[in-house]
């Protein structure tokens, strides 16, 4: 019997001294944590700073030639040369195909002695009309033939250039379609001609933007089998927008010495709009969405208070606030599902500082 009732008091002892090293802890903890309001939430907040952005856009667009046109003749005829190399370039003005021109030619070796022998004829009768020797309808007839005669040539000059394919700017020629000797009737395709320098980027924006996009504009652009990054600028926009896309096309031009870049390449574009230099962007997480709007929840005297915003240009990880916020306001960034307007809050740790990138950060 003594010796239960001892081992039910050794048992009430430990018991005890447990709870009493436990209550000892508990006190070191809070004694380490330091003081706290009662009922405070705690919550992350950064300090609202302005800092540089720019409103970019992306889209997808082509590679076009600044010029391209298919060579065609425009009259039939037997080909009797073709004077360039596929995939070549060739200067403005060059031949490169001729259709056989020998009637044409004999005809316009006849109008030139027939040219010549009334140039001779209206000559003598100029001279004698000024001594009165005929008169002035004698004269007027031999001008008329002359005149007559010449128009004849330009008209004869004109059929023999049509047998003529020049080239109506530099470029690169392509592939050919016809071969010499062929009789070929008018308009058939003989082969294209493009100029890829400098070289055309085709794009459409959303029709919001617009206004901002302007002649002169920075484009930067890159292709699947190169990695340098190609600028080039904006020249030309679209009078209207497309009903069916709801975008305006937009066309810049590059320099292509090299002429890596081809006609019909596939091109990855970025625009910048507009650079704001003291635009105000927060985490997109501290935005909180609500049937009036969006509004985000700052730290004053100790409580949350909830400020409605406007948003403007995002990105990634940040969101623009137009208006609503000011430099300096102590933005909360953590713990809003917990945070109710003018509920206590209490910042982790020390006061918010300021973060590199110019956001704010606080110390945990």
């Amino acid at each position: 019997m003594i010796a239960e009732t001892f081992k039910n008091g050794c048992i009430i002892c430990i018991a005890t001294g447990l709870i009493l090293l436990a209550g000892c802890e508990k006190k070191k903890e809070a004694a380490s944590s330091g003081p706290r309001k009662a009922g405070a939430i705690p919550v992350e907040a950064l300090v609202v700073r302005t800092d540089s952005l720019q409103n970019i856009i992306y889209s997808t667009g082509s590679l076009l030639p600044n010029e391209k046109v298919e060579l065609r003749n425009e009259v039939p005829g037997r080909i009797t040369g073709i004077f360039f190399n596929e995939g070549s370039e060739v200067q403005k003005g060059a031949v490169l195909l001729k259709i056989n021109d020998r009637d044409l030619q004999a005809q316009l070796s006849k109008n030139l002695v027939q040219e010549q022998m009334a140039k001779d004829d209206e000559f003598r009768k100029k001279k004698l009309l000024e001594i009165k020797a005929i008169s002035q309808e004698e004269y007027d007839v031999s001008s008329n033939q002359l005149k007559s005669v010449q128009a004849e040539k330009q008209l004869l000059e004109a059929q023999i250039a049509k047998t003529e394919v020049c080239a109506p700017f530099s470029g690169k020629i392509g592939l050919r379609s016809v071969s010499p000797g062929s009789f070929i009737p008018s308009n058939t395709m003989i082969a294209t001609l493009q100029q890829v320098d400098p070289i055309k980027i085709e794009f459409s924006v959303p029709e919001k933007y617009n206004p901002l996009v302007k002649e002169g504009m920075t484009v930067h652009f890159g292709i699947d089998y190169s990695n340098k990054d190609f600028t080039g600028k904006v020249y030309a926009i679209e009078s209207g927008i497309d009903a069916a896309t709801r975008t305006v096309k937009v066309r810049a031009l590059c320099s292509n010495p090299g002429r890596l870049l081809v006609p019909g390449t596939f091109a990855r574009i970025s625009l910048v709009l507009e650079d704001l230099p003291d635009a105000i962007r927060i985490p997109s997480e501290a935005i909180v969405g609500d049937i009036t709007g969006s509004k985000v929840f700052v730290v004053r005297n100790g409580k949350a208070v909830s400020v409605p915003v406007e948003t403007g240009i995002r990105t990634e990880k940040d969101i623009q606030i137009t208006s609503g916020l000011q430099a300096g306001d102590s933005l909360i960034v953590t713990g809003l599902l917990q945070v109710n307007d003018g509920m206590p809050v209490m910042i982790k740790g020390r006061a918010p500082k300021e973060a590199p990138d110019g956001k704010a950060k606080s110390n945990e």
